[in-house]
């Protein structure tokens, strides 16, 4: 058969067809490959290399703690003051015990009063009791001093035939929000332990009257807070009614302030009140929505960093620069806790610097492992990063952020008092499951805000509850409310 010019033409066509599907099936299993590598990355995550919090890890091995060893061994080190179960008070019952040969014997009493203690041994237990308090109103006919009739007034807070007292008030208020004890439930703890009928409609409108008190120490919490230099944010999502809403948390080692929003991003951050006017230093954990308010100065949390870090450094070992930078973080750190214990006001310029130009060289190297990818012909948009490379220019274009702990020691190093702060809200959601309207969980963060900067001012939960019910909301701030 001659070869035409027609066939050469025909193999050509097929050709360039099969090079096009053979182009097309290569850019398939680039993305199928860089699918599987992404599964895989989300199946090695725990809460020790991303973002996942610590009950995502389930019962499976405990990932390791950011933490460096300090080579010391575990438990109480040598000259720890101890702590033990003591005795507080004197014993309000004393009983004594002689041997059993001396049950029958007529000289018992006789030598019980002669006979000296050996051994003491306190047991401790509390005494549940109701107390009912009644309140007569009496009504003296003719005084007689003007000879009119004179009746006596109830004191404010008793308002009802039959109501509960404060203690009462305070236990239910401190079990549904500090205790995140679920309404059903505190009636059925409460009734079986007081006998009492306390029912679930009851419990929400004490919760309810102890929210409404609280408001005026809520506006004091956020003037604090707006005054002081240096807060932590951080937000969690919960559900209400059915419906993701966003929990937002301002705070610090002295107030916490806390809202719920229906979004997570500026609008949601800016309805607390506390950061539009803000002009002090703010630590986050880097989320895109803080960093539109241009007035403050921004911190980054370094822990979260150290988890990303972890993640690149186990899934893509060829990573080298994720080891070397996460060490690099460290020893800034450990620079800057050895500053601080030696009474250090500031580290010296020299050292800041030298740290500064070791990051430098590290982002480098970092951008030499990873190239930025050239841009598809005919393909709109930008071009695809992945975390790795968005993780390299966050840490390049937020490097003055990222350093800040460094420069200035009053800064700290993470954000865990945001996260401590927030914790609650996610215990509160596992165990009650949901809150069933925004009102309910407007009053359970007014009252955990106030509860938490009260124990942060050095009074336990249960007595910042009764201090609310009583009206002395004052003796937490120092001020009037």
């Amino acid at each position: 058969m001659p070869v035409t010019q027609e066939f050469i033409e025909s193999l050509m066509k097929q050709n360039q067809m099969h090079l096009e599907q053979i182009e097309k099936l290569n850019r398939t299993i680039a993305e199928l490959n860089a699918t599987i590598k992404e599964l895989r990355e989300q199946l090695n995550k725990n809460s020790g290399n991303s973002s996942k919090p610590p009950s995502s890890d389930g019962f499976k091995k405990a990932p390791k703690s950011l933490r460096e060893k300090s080579g010391k061994k575990r438990g109480g080190q040598k000259g720890h003051q101890g702590t033990h179960l003591a005795v507080l008070s004197k014993p309000d019952e004393i009983k004594r015990y002689m041997h059993t040969d001396c049950t029958s014997c007529p000289y018992r009493d006789k030598c019980a009063s002669k006979a000296c203690v050996k051994e003491t041994r306190n047991v401790i237990d509390a005494v549940v009791e109701v107390n009912i308090t009644a309140h007569e109103k009496l009504c003296v006919e003719v005084c007689p001093l003007c000879g009119e009739s004179k009746t006596g007034a109830f004191p404010k807070d008793v308002k009802a035939n039959v109501q509960y007292g404060k203690n009462l008030q305070a236990l239910v208020v401190a079990f549904n929000t500090v205790g995140a004890v679920s309404v059903n439930r505190i009636h059925e703890i409460l009734g079986g332990v007081f006998n009492i009928p306390l029912s679930t409609g009851t419990i929400k409108n004490i919760v309810s009257r102890c929210a409404e008190k609280v408001k005026p120490a809520l506006e004091l919490i956020r003037q604090k807070l707006s005054e002081t230099p240096l807060v932590h944010c951080d937000e969690t999502g919960t559900n209400i009614d059915g419906k993701l809403h966003w929990v937002h948390n301002v705070s610090n080692g002295s107030y916490t302030y806390m809202t719920v929003s229906k979004k997570r991003g500026y609008e949601g951050i800016k309805s607390t009140g506390v950061l539009p006017d803000y002009h002090g230093i703010i630590v986050h954990d880097c989320w895109t929505s803080y960093w539109k308010f241009n007035d403050v100065t921004h911190s980054v949390c370094c822990a979260h960093l150290l988890r990303e870090l972890n993640g690149i450094a186990e899934n893509h070992p060829e990573q080298a620069w994720a080891r070397k930078f996460k060490e690099h973080l460290l020893r800034m750190k450990r620079a800057k806790d050895k500053a601080i214990a030696t009474g250090k006001d500031c580290l010296s310029v020299f050292t800041i610097q030298k740290y500064k130009r070791e990051y430098d060289v590290i982002i480098k190297e970092a951008y030499a492992q990873n190239p930025i990818a050239e841009p598809v012909r005919k393909k709109r948009g930008r071009v695809k990063r992945g975390k790795i490379l968005a993780l390299i220019d966050r840490l390049k274009k937020y490097k003055g952020a990222v350093c800040l702990f460094l420069e200035k020691l009053g800064v700290p190093f993470d954000n865990n008092q945001a996260e401590r702060d927030i914790r609650n809200i996610k215990t509160k959601t596992k165990v009650c499951g949901c809150f069933r309207s925004r009102t309910g969980a407007e009053e359970y963060m007014g009252l955990m805000s106030f509860v938490s900067t009260a124990r942060k001012n050095g009074f336990d939960s249960y007595h910042a509850v009764k201090m609310v019910l009583s009206g002395q909301i004052n003796q937490v701030f120092g001020v009037g409310c």
